[in-house]
């Protein structure tokens, strides 16, 4: 067994020294003819041969290729989709906030407009709290005396008239709403002009009482301050007649109104801040128009 092994290794040394040999005789050839020799000739037609087939090979390889590229390309993406959905939900968040920012601008500037067409200056505030219960609809908002905001101040929402500044901290005020129980606005319906006075309830309802059975009123009219006695502004929407009726022999009409101002929806209000604090005749701190 070792004589036939040591025959094999004895048998391989054999070819491979064959071919150093070989290889050391075709080099040295190689080398030494010229640019038309057998051997130059011999490569010239061993490439032309093989060159259509090398495009056939890469071409059938491009797909395989592609394939493997795309699946490594895959899993690099796979490696950063963590990164790329938190950079996702980031830019989510601003577009968020940046819608945020122009809703309250056109709020703001509706608010600011609206003021300024009736010439009265006023405080922006936002809405941090709103009523706990119906029977005591009054808010918070994020502005007080150290924005110079006084007791008796008028409200106005979006829409209209919201309601009165009741209690100032330093940096905070709450507002009596239109609907409270407390409150009550001198009032005019614009059609006709038939005064009366606003009022909340315990329900958070709002109606206007005293305006004459023998006066003519209809759904959708438009109520607003009448600025009698000092307490609001003039001209400020209160809310439209949404139902009208009569009792026998009563000497005034029973009218619900819908306030201007829905309390649910309302985000930031505007404080009027050019009138001087007075008492009103139900007995409640109010303002006096400058």
């Amino acid at each position: 067994m070792r004589i036939a092994r040591q025959e094999t290794n004895n048998r391989k040394i054999g070819w491979l020294l064959l071919f150093v040999a070989l290889a050391i005789v075709l080099m040295t050839l190689w080398s030494r003819e010229s640019d038309t020799g057998p051997l130059h000739r011999v490569r010239v037609a061993t490439q032309t041969v093989a060159t259509p087939i090398s495009h056939v090979g890469k071409w059938t390889s491009t797909p395989v290729r592609g394939f493997f590229t795309w699946i490594s390309d895959l899993g690099v993406t796979r490696g950063q989709l963590g990164e790329l959905q938190d950079q996702n939900r980031e830019l989510r968040a601003r577009v968020v906030a940046l819608e945020e920012t122009r809703l309250e601008n056109v709020r703001l500037k509706n608010l600011v407009n609206s003021t300024n067409a009736q010439g009265y200056k006023g405080v922006s505030a936002t809405v941090i709290g709103l009523p706990a219960n119906t029977w005591d609809q009054v808010l918070t908002v994020d502005k007080g005396s150290n924005d110079k905001i006084a007791v008796g101040m008028p409200v106005l929402g979006s829409y209209g008239l919201l309601g009165q500044v009741v209690e100032v901290g330093a940096n905070f005020s709450r507002v009596r709403l239109t609907t409270d129980q407390k409150s009550g606005v001198a009032s005019l319906i614009q059609n006709g002009r038939k005064p009366g006075i606003t009022k909340g309830s315990v329900a958070g309802d709002l109606t206007l009482e005293f305006v004459s059975a023998e006066a003519t009123v209809t759904q959708g009219d438009v109520v607003v301050s009448s600025g009698i006695g000092g307490i609001y502004p003039k001209g400020l929407l209160i809310g439209e007649v949404l139902e009208v009726s009569k009792e026998t022999n009563a000497l005034y009409k029973t009218i619900r109104l819908q306030p201007a101002n829905d309390v649910n929806t309302v985000e930031d209000v505007l404080i009027l801040t050019d009138t001087a604090p007075a008492t009103d005749t139900l007995g409640t701190t109010s303002t006096k128009g400058n």
